[in-house]
């Protein structure tokens, strides 16, 4: 999944596809997300990557999204399509969210 206008995107998901998350349905997760996203028309301001392990396996399954730098965790199919509505609506999915580092954006 390219993107090429970097302008209008407010989100990026960082979803964990290492091994831990693998067995906690990462795999799983990181489709519901991306079917979500396109499922609410947001691929121009939601964009996903998969990374490899975030260091916080007992977490898994493991997304993060910036730039407020938000850490899920525990997520399942279900909480990721719930994340993408959220994100959306402009609203963080409380349940599943273990730490937040508030990232400001300076512009350069």
């Amino acid at each position: 999944m390219a993107i090429f206008e970097l302008e209008p995107m407010k989100h990026h998901v960082l979803i964990c596809n290492g091994g831990t998350c693998m067995r906690h349905e990462g795999e799983e997760v990181t489709q519901a997300i991306r079917d979500e996203i396109r499922e609410q028309n947001a691929e121009a301001y939601i964009h996903t990557t998969r990374t490899r392990c975030n260091g916080r396996c007992h977490d898994a399954a493991v997304v993060i999204v910036y730039p407020h730098g938000d850490w899920y965790g525990q997520m399942t199919p279900a909480a990721g399509i719930q994340l993408v509505q959220k994100l959306v609506a402009g609203e963080k999915l409380k349940p599943h969210l273990f730490h937040t580092t508030n990232y400001k954006q300076e512009h350069v």
